[in-house]
């Protein structure tokens, strides 16, 4: 919504990366500003604590977590593309991550 009400506007809106990458109804919209560090949007995982949720599948859920962070993770990741275009920049060897 906030992107079509920026795009009859000719206006600016902040938008994630695959909710742009998605959307169709541009018009004259470009991206102004892209790379910021100010901007990084990072995402994670963690396990839930079993001995608070019993009922968790503690082992599928630190396979899932073991495969997101191992080589073939991160390239499953990286290579995740919208219209051509990479949505997601891996990162969980990267110092700092």
């Amino acid at each position: 919504a906030a992107l079509n009400t920026a795009s009859a506007a000719n206006g600016y809106v902040l938008s994630d990366r695959g909710t742009w990458l998605s959307f169709k109804n541009r018009g004259e919209l470009v991206i102004a500003v892209e790379g910021d560090k100010r901007l990084f949007n990072q995402y994670g995982v963690m396990l839930v604590n079993p001995a608070r949720h019993p009922h968790v599948k503690k082992e599928f859920g630190q396979a899932f977590i073991d495969w997101l962070v191992s080589p073939e993770g991160q390239k499953a990741i990286a290579d995740y593309k919208i219209n051509g275009q990479q949505l997601f920049f891996s990162n969980a060897n990267s110092p700092g991550a």
